[in-house]
């Protein structure tokens, strides 16, 4: 046995020597070359810096809340578990794939106890025709990596696996933008319900006044059916907003993998929305495709086919595999351990698809073809993220304009509002001045609450669109 185990290792390290300098057949990736990305022009009234943007951009506004929710979606988020799944089984393809790279060894053992016809052994009694055989052995084949297959499925596997790693991450930036996006929108709806059940509380104060003034015949009967007709308009807004209160508590808890009604008591007390800040940190405009999640998966993808192109060219190359087997047949256990049990096998195993080589050309032109369509992906994907971001920036600097401008308005709103009562009191002015103001207020106010909304979701799709939540915690993934 000494002398076979000799053999063996001297043939082995042959071949390993003749794999080591083989090549690998198929095209070497090189990653394409972005396209330079310039600076944001200005845009409105938004201030922009170019220092690194914050990691986990949810934290600028500074709301706890928001904070304890964004933690709940990264680690219960049903989206997050998909993508966290569709990551381990990535991992395992790799592991599984590394593995062709060494030899596969297996073992068995059988038993057969078996009987022989009288016509197959003439002249023999039946305990003559009946015997056993034990078998118990050691298989193993090895692939010889001569053309490549084997590394550039390697290749392949371990791009796809980056590839899923970074469409975790873009998950995960996807749904702490959804969230951030769905807490200010409950934020705001909340502030204009408070502001129309406000202004209804005063047209009612005005209604009840104008009843009075009636009945004293100081008043009209039109001016106290204009207060009613704008009081019942006023609180016909309250459904409306009260159905988007509860629509974005119930989003908010699905998002954190809750069932819907179960943040209501924690939600549904009204609270304000947070500040914003006046000045964004955006990042130097070089490193914004650096930071996308979902331009680095298209990029892994992409050499991901560009590797199964080596993978289907090696196919018009044999496949060498040695091949070996060594175990102990006997007619009785007793027998185990002579020196006649033992057999074994070893050698090289060839197999080419010479005469179906139209079949391969097929399968290469239909990787060749994967791979230019990976490109195009690719290439599509930067674009969105420019023009995602190009118009993140835009829209942000153009409402937060708006909403200095709104701002204004509903401060004169409220002294017009105050003036017009003070005239009508002192008969100076009609009533119909007073409903005008009353109206102008309400309509102003909540104009300024929609505009703070809008203006927070833009400045989350600015982060969004800068690839933001980055640094998210890998620990998820490690589950």
């Amino acid at each position: 046995m000494n002398a076979l185990t000799t053999g063996v290792r001297a043939t082995l390290g042959g071949f390993a020597l003749s794999a080591l300098a083989a090549c690998a057949v198929g095209p070497d990736y090189r990653a394409p070359q972005p396209p330079a990305v310039e600076a944001a022009a200005p845009s409105g009234d938004a201030d922009y810096s170019t220092a690194e943007p914050v990691a986990r951009f949810w934290t600028v506004f500074g709301d706890p809340t928001l904070d304890a929710l964004q933690a709940d979606a990264q680690q219960a988020n049903p989206e997050l578990r998909i993508a966290l799944a569709n990551l381990n089984a990535a991992r395992a393809l790799r592991r599984e794939v590394r593995l062709d790279a060494v030899p596969t060894v297996s073992a068995g053992a059988g038993y057969v106890r078996g009987q022989q016809s009288a016509a197959q052994a003439p002249g023999l009694d039946r305990d003559a025709r009946t015997g056993e055989l034990y078998e118990a052995s050691f298989d193993a084949f090895w692939e010889l990596d001569f053309f490549g297959r084997v590394r550039r499925a390697n290749e392949s596997a371990r791009a796809g696996e980056a590839a899923v790693a970074a469409e975790l991450q873009h998950a995960q930036v996807s749904v702490a933008a959804e969230l951030a996006r769905t807490y200010f929108e409950l934020r705001g709806a909340q502030t204009r319900l408070s502001v129309a059940q406000r202004n209804a509380e005063n047209q009612a104060g005005t209604a009840a006044y104008t009843q009075a003034r009636l009945e004293h015949g100081s008043g009209t009967e039109l001016d106290h059916a204009r207060a009613i007709a704008q009081l019942k308009a006023t609180q016909a807004r309250l459904p409306e907003l009260r159905i988007a209160v509860s629509n974005a508590i119930h989003r908010l808890a699905v998002l954190t993998g809750r069932t819907p009604e179960a943040l209501d008591a924690v939600l549904r007390p009204t609270a304000a929305l947070p500040a914003l800040p006046r000045l964004v940190q955006i990042g130097a405009p070089g490193d914004l495709l650096r930071r996308r999640a979902d331009v680095a998966a298209a990029e892994r993808r992409l050499a991901a086919a560009t590797a199964n192109i080596g993978v289907a060219t090696a196919a018009l190359f044999p496949q060498v595999r040695f091949v070996g087997e060594v175990g102990i047949s006997v007619a009785d256990t007793g027998d185990i351990g002579d020196a006649g049990s033992e057999f074994y096998a070893f050698g090289p195993r060839i197999s080419w698809a010479a005469f179906d080589l139209g079949r391969v050309r097929a399968r290469i032109d239909q990787a060749e073809a994967r791979a230019d369509g990976a490109l195009a992906r690719y290439e599509q994907t930067v674009l969105r993220a420019l023009e995602e971001h190009a118009n993140a920036l835009h829209a942000y600097g153009q409402l937060r304009r708006r909403l200095d401008l709104l701002d204004t308005g509903a401060q004169a709103s409220s002294r017009a509002a105050e003036l017009a009562r003070i005239r009508f009191d002192g008969g100076a002015s009609d009533f119909l001045d007073v409903l005008d103001a009353e109206r102008s207020l309400l309509e102003a106010e909540d104009r300024l609450a929609l505009a703070r909304t809008e203006t927070a979701t833009a400045l989350v799709a600015v982060y969004k669109s800068l690839g933001g939540g980055w640094d998210v915690p890998q620990d998820v993934a490690a589950r």
